[in-house]
């Protein structure tokens, strides 16, 4: 026959060996990055991944030259940038209109969306060589508003402010505070506009071959989103308030059942 000590110590023993079950049916491959990556090594991602200048964008454009006097007049950029989070102090620039242009220094109206940095590069030098307005410029142009906005199950939500404009996925995500436990690695969401439509990615961060995606680096203003796993939206329903419910109805059967057991 049974004890009544043994018996009160298998009461209490069901509800954390339940506990244990369900925990235990998490599978851990999808909360790990890369897990079927193994010692390699990845060629390079192929493609142009060079920034392409949108409407809308803020533009850094520096001019200089062997007679500094000549640079002055086209270092006098017409509207402030948008500073990082936290305050600061705020780069000024060009702004790329709806329409694509910007409004620059004697040349007027140039166009630049559309372009990518070198292409505008090269041709503000050629204009202001061919119109004889400077000899042998040295043009650099670069964004100031580039920066990518992380949302959902990550420690840290927000717009992520990009310094050196070639970011990964993964620097995105680090910068955000990275993945929680409760966000999906196997199907994280990046929204891109290319051409004026918006192309929507899904991405397997669980999966290697996820580093020669041409996906994997992140532009200017792109979106990514981190799903909840099943569980966070089940606790975030009221499902913990069920499972409560359930062990508290195991628990009270069993101590039923004990007493049956010990008055027979």
């Amino acid at each position: 026959m049974i004890l009544k000590k043994d018996y009160l110590r298998y009461i209490f023993v069901v509800p954390v060996l339940i506990c244990c079950f369900f925990t235990s049916c998490v599978s851990t491959q999808k909360s790990v990055y890369f897990h079927n990556i193994s010692d390699t090594v990845i060629a390079p991602v192929q493609g142009n991944f060079e920034p392409v200048i949108h409407k809308n964008d803020v533009l850094q454009i520096i001019v200089s030259s062997m007679n500094p006097e000549d640079a002055v007049v086209f270092n006098t950029p017409s509207v402030a940038s948008t500073g990082a989070a936290g305050g600061g102090p705020q780069a000024t620039g060009y702004l790329v209109s709806e329409q694509g242009f910007i409004e620059y220094p004697v040349l007027g109206q140039v166009k630049a969306a559309g372009l990518t940095k070198e292409q505008l590069t090269v041709y503000l030098r050629e204009e202001l060589n061919n119109r004889k307005l400077m000899r042998d410029p040295v043009v650099s142009v670069r964004f100031l508003n580039y920066r990518v906005t992380v949302l959902g199950e990550v420690s840290r939500p927000g717009v992520v402010n990009i310094n050196n404009e070639r970011m990964s996925i993964m620097e995105a995500l680090g910068a955000a505070g990275d993945i929680t436990i409760n966000g999906k690695k196997e199907n994280v969401l990046l929204i891109r506009e290319i051409d004026g439509q918006k192309v929507v990615k899904r991405l397997n961060l669980n999966d290697n071959d996820v580093l020669s995606s041409p996906y994997y680096y992140v532009q200017s203003n792109d979106v990514v989103y981190v799903e909840p796993t099943k569980a966070r939206v089940a606790n975030a329903s009221g499902n913990r308030q069920t499972i409560a419910i359930i062990l508290s109805s195991i628990s009270l059967f069993v101590i039923v059942l004990d007493k049956l057991i010990l008055n027979n």
